[in-house]
């Protein structure tokens, strides 16, 4: 393997892992706040988010994890631990339900550190080495039309995972 090939596939495989990092945090402190809840109103919003977030998620980073090329058992770990961080969650939350208030300033500034964390590493994942990559390719630089429509679909989608947020 050439330096550049090599170096290319050591920078798919952190992506994988970074993003993979901030997607189980940020699935363990949804499903915490799901199985502490004892609100149906706010169960019913999770998990319609929980749908939306998981599908994409799981799209992004299972497209990561193709790129990265990783052996069978390195894909069927991280694919594991995607699928059941959420559940996990869920059943801490459970668990904590009784003990756990939502309200105390404990736990808000813990959840609020928590859900900061994986906002700012996705956050960072999708802008810098996911859509910049896309974005600053020769198939997007050389159309202005599918530039466009690129910059288009981005807006519409970070609008309605805003407007998934303020009705979640």
């Amino acid at each position: 393997m050439n330096d550049d090939v090599s170096s290319q596939l050591l920078r798919h495989r952190v992506i994988a892992q970074v993003l993979e990092l901030g997607i189980v945090v940020h699935s363990v402190v949804i499903g915490l706040a799901m199985g502490a809840s004892g609100n149906q109103c706010t169960i019913r919003s999770l998990i319609a988010a929980l749908c939306f977030h998981q599908m994409f998620e799981g799209m992004g980073l299972g497209g990561c994890i193709l790129q990265a090329e990783y052996e069978i058992k390195m894909k069927a770990i991280m694919v594991f631990f995607f699928s059941a961080t959420t559940p996990l969650g869920i059943v801490l939350g459970i668990g904590l339900s009784k003990v756990y208030s939502e309200t105390s300033p404990t736990s808000l500034m813990v959840v609020g550190l928590l859900n900061a964390c994986s906002a700012g590493l996705l956050n960072y994942m999708a802008l810098v080495d996911l859509l910049a990559a896309d974005f600053l390719g020769p198939k997007l630089q050389t159309n202005i039309k599918l530039q466009a429509w690129s910059y288009v679909a981005v807006l519409l989608g970070a609008g309605f995972m805003s407007l998934m947020a303020k009705w979640a």
